[in-house]
């Protein structure tokens, strides 16, 4: 029989927190250590014994070792009280959100302040989504000032509520509307939005603040 790791308090805490530091779906972990996405989700939310190897497989695709995962240094609160939240580098957070996905906008439209979410991918250090050309929200996000862009804000979560804790960020940063000459510098960033109907224009924000927290369960 394979040697088990009996299952040290926090395993699966740890596997779920250094998992979400890289920015990784349980499914990307699983791809990446070897090991089935039901497992994955098995061990980060139950208290199971691991065998070394599967251990040894899933410190080596979370960038850590064994020993960090079976004793890593998690804070823990000194009372009930939850842990304030961590105030989150500028890099840490591009590469929470490196993977894309869903975020929303933030920005003051006609009608008042608006938040929509829409499909993004990171590219080249910038914000990419699509949007109809002429739609409400290509009106929306111009100034109307031949030169002068919008400032608007971008925000994506992952927050679980079972375990009351998760990390968002904050970036903002003036939206550029791509000229059809200019498409080739987004070509091949393969954002592809979920509501139907034509989204041919692509629209990247330049990052000029990056802000986010997380926040751990006590």
């Amino acid at each position: 029989m394979p040697d088990i790791t009996p299952a040290p308090d926090g395993l699966g805490r740890r596997v779920a927190l250094n998992r979400e530091r890289l920015g990784l779906s349980r499914e990307e972990l699983a791809e990446r250590s070897g090991i089935p996405p039901t497992s994955v989700e098995f061990i980060e939310e139950n208290p199971v014994g691991v065998t070394d190897g599967a251990l040894s497989h899933l410190a080596d695709a979370l960038d850590t070792t064994p020993g960090d995962l079976l004793a890593g240094d998690v804070e823990q609160p000194l009372n009930d009280e939850p842990p304030p939240p961590k105030e989150l580098a500028p890099d840490e957070c591009m590469r929470l959100i490196a993977p894309g996905g869903v975020g929303r906008i933030a920005f003051d439209g006609p009608a008042g302040p608006a938040v929509l979410p829409v499909n993004y991918r990171v590219h080249d250090g910038v914000i990419v989504f699509r949007t109809r050309s002429g739609g409400p929200m290509d009106q929306d996000l111009r100034t109307g000032v031949e030169g002068v862009e919008m400032k608007i804000g971008f925000e994506v979560d992952r927050i679980d509520e079972t375990r009351r804790e998760g990390w968002s960020v904050l970036v903002q940063g003036p939206v550029h509307h791509v000229a059809p000459e200019e498409l080739p510098s987004v070509a091949g960033v393969g954002v592809e939005p979920w509501a139907g109907g034509e989204r041919d224009l692509y629209v990247r924000i330049a990052p000029s603040r990056i802000t986010g927290r997380r926040i751990l369960a006590s």
